[in-house]
């Protein structure tokens, strides 16, 4: 448990942090937020406000709806600031239009609703209330979510207890990363704290302060490192040494982190990239267990399947390389809550990733497609998959443009002719697919029908004919 705020301070230290909003101290600053007092390094905390440009770019202008332009009126108009904040100022930063905004604010909830209520202005989702954000919907058109300014008061590792402040580097100090920590003013202007727009122009993805109290405080933290240096990094092995031993010290505390929130940041991870040297990394570290991963994962299939450098491989392939055998894949799904898609992929590719021995390459995966009782569709995007993680371009090419064919015999047209039903009825329908698949699915139905007593014979069945 970190305690990033607290209460009991010796006697001078008190005396004077009660006169004051904040002072330094040896190698420390302390500041007074309402009832709380903060210990931060000083080279964490700075005394000025660094506002480093002013965005004009096409992507910034490009945000700018009637809808925002309303909502930052408001906050204008009622005497709070706004800012855009978090990963929205980083892709603003690196020319490219967020997919979502997220925004900060001065005022508190309370006043939020105040305001809202006053304009006439609808509020949904009131359940982040508790967390300080309020979501407006403006002109019945466009949702914001907008959060008050907090700091951490008190975390385990999952959860926060938050108090408001109306201090943006506060703010700022409790974000996981520098390059996430910067706020964008609605007049284009860029406010960072702790140097994050030099980390991103440097491609460096570093923590707020201390990587192991930022890692304390949600341990989350640990892969959100690894899925922000495959989209920041110009290398895969450019990684800080303490950086890295601070995550292997806290790594078990993923143990506390559910399975949705770990498979949705390693999910990013593996489809990003430099995937498989992170994944090594991450293994390296001992992340594994903590993960749904077994101890000794399949590293050489790994390389193997990533040295294809297919593109379009979805994670969960990437990550079923590392696992042998089905009772692997159930283990990381108990752990990581994979959708049933997704596991039974999983499952999919570790049955039939191995070289299938044939005459004609593709008919082994077309005869798993039209042999499957699973939903065509899904059966079809799992064969794909398989192709694509072996690398067979040519076969995924020529399997992909096939059109699966059904099979035109029907159980009530056997049972027509005599043949009981059951498992007799099954097993003469297979041995007539069989047959049509090997004609390269040509057959017509009289022609299938044509076989059918040699198919019985075979089989050591007798049929009565009405």
């Amino acid at each position: 448990m970190v305690i990033s705020f607290i209460t009991s301070l010796t006697a001078p230290v008190l005396r004077c942090a009660l006169k004051v909003e904040h002072f330094l101290t040896g190698k420390f600053i302390v500041q007074k937020i309402g009832r709380y007092y903060c210990f931060a390094p000083v080279k964490i905390l700075n005394k000025e406000v660094p506002t480093i440009m002013k965005l004009d770019t096409p992507e910034f202008k490009s945000i700018f709806t009637p809808e925002l332009q309303v909502l930052g009126d408001l906050f204008q108009k009622h005497g709070f600031e706004l800012r855009i904040a978090g990963g929205a100022v980083r892709d603003l930063l690196m020319n490219k239009t967020p997919h979502d905004l997220d925004f900060a604010t001065t005022a508190t909830p309370n006043e939020m609703k105040e305001m809202f209520t006053e304009e006439n202005i609808r509020m949904i989702n009131m359940q982040g209330e508790k967390h300080g954000t309020i979501t407006p919907r403006i002109n019945d058109k466009e949702n914001f979510e907008v959060t008050t300014l907090r700091i951490d008061v008190l975390t385990d590792g999952r959860h926060a207890e938050v108090e408001f402040t109306t201090d943006w580097q506060l703010d700022a100090n409790r974000r996981d990363l520098t390059i996430n920590s910067m706020f964008l003013g609605l007049d284009g202007t860029v406010y960072d704290y702790f140097s994050g727009y030099d980390d991103l122009l440097n491609k460096k993805v570093v923590f707020v302060g201390d990587p192991n109290t930022r890692i304390q405080e949600d341990y989350l933290r640990i892969l959100r490192y690894f899925r922000f240096y495959g989209r920041i990094a110009k290398d895969p092995n450019s990684h800080d040494a303490k950086t890295l031993e601070a995550i292997k010290n806290n790594a078990e505390g993923l143990q506390r982190i559910s399975g949705e929130r770990i498979w949705s940041e390693l999910r990013k991870i593996l489809e990003g990239n430099f995937a498989e040297s992170l994944l090594k990394i991450m293994l390296e570290l001992h992340i594994g267990p903590f993960i749904g991963l077994p101890e000794n994962p399949n590293i050489e299939e790994l390389t193997k399947v990533c040295s294809r450098k297919l593109e379009g491989l979805r994670g969960i392939s990437v990550i079923s390389a590392l696992l042998k055998k089905p009772e692997e894949v159930m283990t990381f799904h108990a752990r990581c809550k994979l959708s049933a898609f997704e596991r039974d992929l999983a499952l999919f590719l570790v049955e039939h990733r191995e070289d299938k021995i044939s005459d004609i390459a593709v008919r082994p995966y077309q005869r798993i497609v039209v042999s499957s009782k699973m939903k065509t569709s899904d059966i079809f995007e799992f064969v794909l998959e398989v192709l694509r993680y072996r690398g067979d371009q040519l076969l995924l090419e020529e399997f992909s443009e096939w059109k699966v064919p059904r099979f035109p015999v029907t159980g009530n047209q056997l049972k027509e002719r005599g043949v009981p039903s059951g498992k007799t009825l099954g097993l003469v329908l297979q041995q007539l697919k069989e047959y049509w698949i090997e004609k390269d699915f040509t057959p017509t139905v009289e022609e299938l029908l044509l076989q059918l007593p040699e198919v019985l014979s075979r089989l050591g069945i007798d049929v009565k004919t009405k």
